[in-house]
């Protein structure tokens, strides 16, 4: 354990010793020396999107709204308000979560690019707005589902990306057996999606670099997959801090698109 803390001390003044010219030419070398890139992004890929990431001072939890100020953020996106008041989370989900509109920004069209080039393996997400898809990119692993699908409770029959946005019933309801549709996203208190997260555990363990962008590695399930890496490099691209840090070759706080886009 003491040799970790010092091998991080280490690697910490190391960083600090480099300008930023010198950081992106050793984040190029990186780049040409892997073989199994993975990205794992959160919010912070969408913002310059223009969708609200949810915790920092311009988030989603921080903006107040009269109608939804006697509930905290995270019981209107729970599986609880789901159930006991369907029409406040159905109401605050179309407000809040509409990203049909959004476009893929630098940092999806780059990411996109280098799956395309084979520098990529795969994309794992806790975004839900479905923008890497948009962007061009394959192989995704949405890890908290998505707003652009939706499924009746009962009969899972599948609905497109329109149906609970346009749908001006306060629940929607399923036209073959009439019980609720709700989004396919992972609610707070709910379990992860099976296949998604165990292939993104797959990535990232045959990973030998990974990029870490937009989150702060807050949430546990990205914190988690974080964790199991034990791979060659990793690069760290967020405004704020995030944690893991001391583990990181590289670090940047700055726009992700704007720093991907040094790669060639």
């Amino acid at each position: 354990m003491q040799e970790e803390m010092i091998s991080q001390k280490k690697r910490i003044l190391f960083r600090k010793s480099l300008s930023e010219e010198q950081k992106l030419t050793m984040m190029g070398e990186i780049i040409d020396s892997s073989s199994h890139i993975v990205f794992l992004g959160g919010a912070g890929v969408s913002t310059e999107s223009g969708i609200p990431d949810f915790r920092s001072k311009n988030g989603l939890y921080r903006k107040s709204d009269r109608k939804f100020s006697r509930y905290r953020p995270e019981y209107l996106l729970s599986d609880q308000c789901l159930h006991r008041e369907p029409e406040i989370f159905f109401d605050y989900f179309r407000k809040k979560l509409d990203a049909r509109q959004a476009q893929p920004n630098a940092a999806h069209r780059k990411l996109a690019e280098m799956e395309q080039n084979g520098k990529l393996d795969g994309i794992i997400t806790q975004n839900i707005d479905g923008l890497h898809q948009k962007a061009g990119s394959k192989n995704v692993q949405e890890i908290h589902g998505s707003a652009l699908r939706s499924y009746c409770v009962s009969c899972r029959k599948q609905f497109g990306p329109d149906h609970i946005f346009e749908n001006t019933d306060p629940v929607p309801r399923c036209p073959v057996c009439g019980r609720m549709i709700r989004p396919d996203v992972t609610l707070y208190g709910e379990t992860l999606p099976s296949p998604a997260y165990e292939n993104a555990i797959s990535l990232i363990r045959s990973a030998d670099c990974l990029i870490i962008g937009g989150t702060s590695l807050a949430v546990g399930s990205a914190a988690g997959l974080a964790h199991n890496y034990h791979g060659k490099h990793l690069i760290i691209i967020n405004k704020g801090k995030t944690k893991m840090e001391g583990k990181a070759d590289l670090v940047f706080h700055d726009s992700i698109g704007k720093i991907l886009g040094h790669i060639i």
